[in-house]
């Protein structure tokens, strides 16, 4: 398996979409609404895409100022192609792009509680969400 790692890749919505499908992300994103997922896309700082071929497995989707902090809004990796290291190395890619010191901020979706830790990421409880604002 030869995962290649770019910033630079146009991802279709229907690509992204396609991908989000295959994961526990897909449950919590707005995968019947193309036009959301559009803007998802067009508004991202930094995203990192992972690729076997042609094939589009994996997404690290950040808005950031590439100086204090990143908001890693999206980690996402074909369950196909799961516990392959590449969640790691997409981690590991945005960082790369990032300034030194920069944080990696994230909220993580329930399934995925016991991963972050095993990439460095500090559990905080002090997070907050408002919805609709």
């Amino acid at each position: 398996m030869n995962i290649v790692y770019h910033d630079d890749v146009k991802i279709s919505v229907e690509m992204a979409i396609g991908l989000y499908r295959k994961t526990s992300l897909g449950e919590r994103r707005p995968v019947g609404r193309p036009d959301i997922f559009e803007g998802m896309f067009k508004n991202a700082s930094l995203t990192i895409s992972a690729w076997d071929g042609n094939r589009l497995v994996g997404i690290a989707r950040s808005l950031t100022d590439f100086v204090y902090v990143a908001y890693l809004a999206d980690l996402v990796v074909d369950e196909d192609y799961q516990r392959r290291g590449i969640g790691r190395r997409l981690v590991q890619e945005t960082g790369k792009r990032l300034g030194r010191g920069c944080m990696i901020v994230l909220f993580s979706a329930p399934k995925a509680h016991e991963y972050y830790p095993k990439l460095g990421f500090e559990s905080n409880p002090f997070g907050w969400v408002l919805r609709d604002s």
